[in-house]
């Protein structure tokens, strides 16, 4: 056996050369007590302690504990005076969640005619890249803006204004990459979002915005007063943070009606949760966010969690008959990892998970003097959409009777439900329950409506690895992708988070009211009112 002097010279070198840090000591302690005395163990205490006492008075030539030396070349120790240092006059961060956007520059505007004093140009940070599409996409964004008063520069704007009480400074934000954005055109006619409180407090406001088509720039002013504040956040909806979304799992969870599993995780490793609610004989799929960017989605899911299991204390009739007609497979965000990150549509992997419901084909690597050429994809997978394999795979456990996926629209100023017309058991029992659902809709809420839309697939040709088509084909049943804007709705004022969960509340009216008829194979269509008639949609509005 190692002498007890050795072990406490071996213990005296490796604790001098590591500083004598308390990790260090609690390890040599451990080794030694598991096989000396306790007697000795008090000689080794002292021992110890007289290392720790006189480390800091060893020098030592290693580089981790030189690093926080100064940087001037004086050996007396001083700390630099820091007289070099020159604030920014504003700082852009997307550091929280869902957050997107780069600074890119700066500038004092001294044009005497143009009624800005600061122009700040930012950029929005691209998806990571999807093999099946073969391009990145970005367009979302959500970013906190900065002015440090302290900045020579704006300290000379500041004693420029006149108004000594309300020093009013205009800022312009220009997104100067927007022109390449997945759908530019659909800025034509948008309005920023904007709050000088947290993001995550739902209290934001529209600001007049301008889209550059030339340039591709999107443009708005904001006007600071700087005895009031000086951060403000900017975003293309009302981001819904992940800790919102946990907070609504737990709350659901503790309602006696409610019963939250896990489908599965996603490539980062969060829960794909599910919430089963309701004891009815059919089977209703309603999932969200499968584009994290399209954050409305979770505040619909928001709004008919709360209404179905009275989450805000209110007792609703309807819901108790939507529970006992239905038993509810909800799942609030598909895409965890990618709302996170600030993503428009991806998940971690690139995959555009609203494509990855079938297998499918993707651009080939092109050899040399051919075209680009189709292979197979198969989807989903774990490797690429575990989101889609799980849930699919528990929907393929369950079956399905009634499904919506709710999502987000760039350009259409309007909430629609675009179906499944171009898949080939389209009948006139689906085309019956898609026009008998949209009508009890727009009954239940007047933001919704049937005659705009998604120009219909024609027969047979729409894609299967969508994921509503996928469904209405696998489960022959009522399938549809519920689309909200990102724009304020049609000549209406005051579309965002809010009334986005007021039409999540609301879709318990459609569901029940075409409940019976969900595998009705008689002509019921035939006994309808005609208000309730299948609408022919289009994308073309005036």
């Amino acid at each position: 056996m190692m002498k007890l002097s050795s072990l406490l010279l071996l213990s005296s070198y490796r604790l001098s050369s590591a500083k004598a840090n308390s990790r260090h000591h609690a390890t040599a302690s451990s080794f030694l007590s598991s096989f000396i005395s306790p007697r000795l163990l008090k000689l080794q205490s002292i021992h110890l302690n007289f290392i720790r006492s006189t480390s800091a008075l060893i020098p030592s030539s290693n580089n981790a504990a030189t690093r926080f030396s100064t940087s001037n070349n004086s050996s007396n120790g001083e700390v630099p005076a820091f007289k070099d240092y020159q604030p920014t006059i504003v700082s852009i961060s997307d550091a929280y969640d869902s957050a997107n956007g780069e600074l890119v520059s700066v500038e004092v505007v001294e044009d005497e005619e143009t009624d800005v004093d600061v122009r700040v140009k930012v950029r929005i940070r691209e998806d990571p890249y999807t093999h099946l599409e073969s391009k990145t996409h970005y367009q979302y964004f959500s970013f906190r803006s900065t002015l440090h008063t302290s900045s020579p520069q704006l300290a000379s704007l500041l004693l420029n204004k006149n108004n000594k009480e309300h020093k009013i400074l205009r800022v312009q934000y220009i997104l100067e990459n927007a022109g390449q954005a997945s759908y530019a055109n659909a800025f034509k006619g948008y309005s920023t979002y904007y709050t000088t409180k947290s993001p995550f407090d739902n209290d934001w406001d529209r600001i007049e915005t301008t889209y550059d088509e030339e340039r591709g720039w999107l443009v708005w002013n904001h006007d600071v007063d700087i005895n009031s504040g000086n951060s403000a956040y900017f975003a293309y909806f009302p981001p819904y943070s992940y800790e919102r979304h946990l907070r609504l799992i737990s709350k659901c969870a503790e309602s006696t009606e409610c019963k939250v599993h896990s489908l599965g995780q996603t490539l980062s490793k969060r829960e794909i949760d599910c919430l089963t609610i309701g004891t009815g004989p059919k089977t209703c799929w309603i999932i969200h966010r499968q584009h994290p960017g399209e954050s409305m989605a979770e505040f619909y899911a928001e709004g008919l969690l709360t209404r179905l299991l009275g989450l805000d204390d209110n007792w609703d009739r309807l819901a108790q008959k939507a529970k006992e007609l239905y038993t509810f497979k909800i799942v609030p965000n598909v895409n965890p990892d990618g709302a996170v990150n600030g993503y428009l549509r991806t998940n971690a992997a690139g995959s555009n998970l609203n494509r990855e419901w079938a297998p499918s084909s993707a651009p080939g690597e092109a050899l040399d003097g051919e075209e680009q050429c189709k292979v197979p994809y198969d989807a989903p997978s774990l490797e690429r959409s575990p989101e889609v394999y799980h849930i699919l795979r528990h929907m393929d456990e369950t079956g399905c009777d009634a499904f919506l996926d709710i999502h987000g629209d760039e350009d259409l100023p309007f909430n629609f439900l675009a179906g499944s017309q171009g898949m080939p058991n389209w009948s006139k029992r689906l085309e019956a329950l898609h026009g008998a659902f949209l009508a009890s809709y727009e009954r239940a809420n007047s933001d919704m409506q049937a005659k705009v839309s998604y120009e219909p697939d024609k027969p047979n040709e729409g894609l299967k690895n969508i994921c509503s088509n996928q469904i209405a084909l696998r489960f022959d049943c009522f399938s549809g992708t519920l689309e909200m804007p990102f724009k304020e709705l049609w000549k209406k004022e005051g579309w965002g988070a809010d009334r986005a969960r007021q039409l999540g509340a609301s879709v318990l009216d459609p569901l029940c009211y075409i409940w019976p008829y969900l595998r009705d194979d008689e002509p019921f269509w035939e006994g309808l009112p005609a208000e309730d008639a299948y609408v022919q949609p289009s994308s073309k509005y005036e």
